[in-house]
């Protein structure tokens, strides 16, 4: 596909895009935000856990 024409239809499509108003994109900001904090939170814990268990496997 010709370079010219692959973003003529990106740019096409772009415009099809719905995109999300100012209260919608905070709703989802914040979401974003909460989720990855859950996550890493979690995985931290987990980590934590993990080593300890070790510690005292091999103390």
């Amino acid at each position: 596909m010709n370079p010219v024409t692959f973003l003529k239809n990106v740019s096409r499509e772009m415009k099809k895009v719905s995109w999300p108003r100012g209260r919608e994109l905070t709703r989802y900001t914040i979401t974003v935000i909460v989720t990855v904090a859950f996550v890493t939170i979690f995985f931290a814990l987990i980590d934590l856990g993990i080593t300890q268990l070790l510690n005292l496997l091999f103390e």
